[in-house]
């Protein structure tokens, strides 16, 4: 499990699993609720590339959003860290 310390948002976690290239399970920790699963449950099953494709640059406050912030994190991942 990669865990991703989130800077600029709500939440101040993101859990993520990945199988390969695809995303297998996300958790946000902390944040609006309903968002975060909501994002979640969109991103699973998913390729990082789309995820990434889709969420970088939301905005929502900070110049990031937890969207963005996800779309971070997976740009660790798919880098390596």
């Amino acid at each position: 499990m990669f865990v991703y310390n989130c800077k600029g948002t709500c939440s101040s976690k993101i859990n993520i699993e990945t199988d390969g290239d695809t995303i297998t399970h996300v958790e946000f920790v902390n944040g609006c609720r309903g968002n975060t699963q909501g994002v979640a449950r969109l991103a699973e099953g998913r390729k990082i590339d789309e995820v990434i494709g889709l969420l970088e640059g939301v905005q929502c406050r900070n110049g990031t959003s937890c969207p963005d912030q996800l779309a971070q994190a997976l740009k660790m991942i798919k880098a390596g860290a």
